[in-house]
């Protein structure tokens, strides 16, 4: 698989990676023996990235992570995130919360040095603190961490952010649904030499197809308990587009893909590659519940450049569906 380094850490890794909020059952139950099948089957199809965080399922991500890489012949690149298990408020981003919160993901991880450390989408005066990134900075001389980096919600976030020398990495949400990155934040990041991490690749799979306005999820399913923002930042889900206008506008991408992308790609996979493709992307996070998921992701990376006809379409598509109600937004 194509590998781009990853901003300033200097990592190189796959441009598709794995994105692990499933594995801490937040999206309904995945248990030991599918996790740890799962993460193989990803590293066999060339996938060496992979995004978890403290707060999935508790821990329970990271310590399925851990668990595999105790027994992994080659051990993927492994990022996590910090700060969400605790009230939203910028008082708490201390030095003092850092360091325990870190116990904790080393002990999960099973490392003694975090390959890579995100602020997990704290209030956005964190991204301005000069405390936090000199906390930071001292976690990495004390070899805790060997990078941080800042997964945010919002462009402006991500731009101030940037503005920090040792600020290794930017996580944002980008899909064909939200695009306002490709603005100001992907070239920022080019020109800066920030790594930029895209989640919701798949709008929380609505980019797949398989939607239909009939479709229900598990009570404990994001997808159903946090459609209006009830539990986090409603963008997270979905992409923040309503569902019911989301599924009208995949079925029109689904025919679009199926038209005018490669021969025999699937939605999903014109839909990640489409990400691969802007330039400023390192790489891009897809979950996956089950190996056939994870093979079929990582398949995207060899697909051809999606071209310039349905780029354009892909475009026109936001502009109709989404530009008004969600480019101010984040």
């Amino acid at each position: 698989m194509e590998q781009r380094t990853l901003g300033r850490t200097g990592a190189s890794v796959s441009v598709v990676g794995l994105g692990t909020w499933q594995l801490g059952s937040d999206w309904g139950d995945v248990n030991e023996g599918e996790a740890l099948d799962l993460l193989g089957e990803a590293q066999a199809n060339g996938v060496d990235f992979l995004d978890t965080a403290d707060v999935y399922g508790d821990g329970r991500s990271e310590a399925l992570i851990g668990r595999y890489l105790a027994t992994a012949d080659v051990r993927p690149f492994v990022a996590t995130k910090m700060g969400r298990r605790v009230d939203q408020v910028p008082e708490n981003y201390t030095e003092e919360n850092f360091r325990a919160w870190n116990d904790r993901s080393r002990a999960n991880l099973g490392v003694d040095t975090l390959d890579l450390v995100q602020l997990h989408c704290p209030s956005t005066p964190v991204f301005g603190d000069e405390r936090v990134y000199d906390a930071l900075d001292r976690l990495v001389e004390d070899g805790r961490i060997a990078h941080y980096g800042v997964s945010v919600e919002t462009c402006a976030e991500a731009l101030t952010a940037m503005e920090r020398p040792n600020v290794a990495s930017v996580q944002i949400i980008l899909n064909v649904f939200r695009r306002k990155p490709l603005d100001e934040v992907l070239p920022t990041a080019l020109e800066k030499g920030v790594g930029i991490i895209a989640r919701v690749p798949l709008a929380s799979g609505l980019l797949s197809g398989r939607y239909t306005a009939e479709t229900t999820f598990a009570p404990t399913d994001h997808r159903t308990y946090n459609r209006h923002g009830e539990a986090f930042d409603v963008g997270e889900t979905f992409a923040g587009v309503g569902y019911d206008d989301g599924v009208r506008a995949a079925a029109e991408f689904t025919a679009l893909a199926r038209e005018l992308g490669p021969e025999g790609a699937t939605p999903a996979q014109v839909a990640l590659r489409w990400i691969i493709d802007r330039p400023g992307v390192t790489t891009v996070i897809p979950g996956a519940r089950n190996g056939t998921q994870a093979r079929g992701n990582a398949a995207a990376a060899a697909l051809p450049p999606l071209g310039e006809e349905l780029d354009a379409a892909l475009e026109d598509l936001y502009d109709r569906w989404f530009r008004a109600a969600v480019h101010h937004r984040w």
